[in-house]
């Protein structure tokens, strides 16, 4: 009984105020025909909480993944899936250096910035990354879809409970979709 009194009251003191929200937010998007390929453009507004910032000045790296899918649409079943596509980024702060560092978790390709405010732009924009073949794009109707997702699952374990239940760690976007203009 005692440690149901001691998790109500842990839990009536998390900020569960949803006056902010910190979601990822998608911005600009464009599809174009570059050689042979479909590439995709987009726009990430990445915004951090005052918690997620704070764990971030103490060492602890933030990760999301951009999820890109392509579907074609069905009346009767869910969507049938043709690709899905994952880019992943890691943020983390070096506080010896004083320097935030960018890696892309998929091209293990990392980048310093001397501010927050560029770190997060680095991960903002995409450009022309190739999402499918012209060829294989003709064949039917695709719908393109793209969300930004903050991987809770990468913090460390102490921090996982409370990001899964405070407003202040939904860092996600929400899906995107769009046809796929031929």
């Amino acid at each position: 009984m005692a440690v149901f009194g001691v998790l109500l009251c842990w839990m009536l003191t998390l900020n569960t105020s949803h006056a902010e929200s910190y979601q990822a937010h998608i911005d600009a998007i464009s599809i174009q025909a570059i050689n042979h390929d479909y590439c995709l453009s987009a726009q990430v507004n990445y915004a951090l909480s005052p918690k997620a910032l704070e764990a971030l000045q103490n060492g602890v790296a933030l990760y999301w993944t951009i999820r890109i899918k392509l579907v074609t649409p069905r009346t009767w079943l869910w969507d049938a899936t043709i690709a899905e596509l994952n880019l992943g980024y890691r943020l983390q702060y070096h506080a010896l250096l004083n320097m935030y560092r960018v890696k892309n978790e998929n091209s293990l390709g990392q980048q310093n910035y001397s501010s927050l405010a560029t770190a997060l732009a680095s991960m903002a924009k995409l450009d022309n990354f190739p999402i499918i073949k012209t060829d294989v794009a003709n064949a039917s109707d695709i719908l393109v879809k793209l969300k930004v997702e903050f991987e809770r699952e990468a913090l460390p374990l102490p921090l996982r409970p409370v990001a899964y239940l405070s407003p202040s760690w939904s860092l996600s976007s929400e899906w995107f979709t769009w046809p796929l203009v031929k």
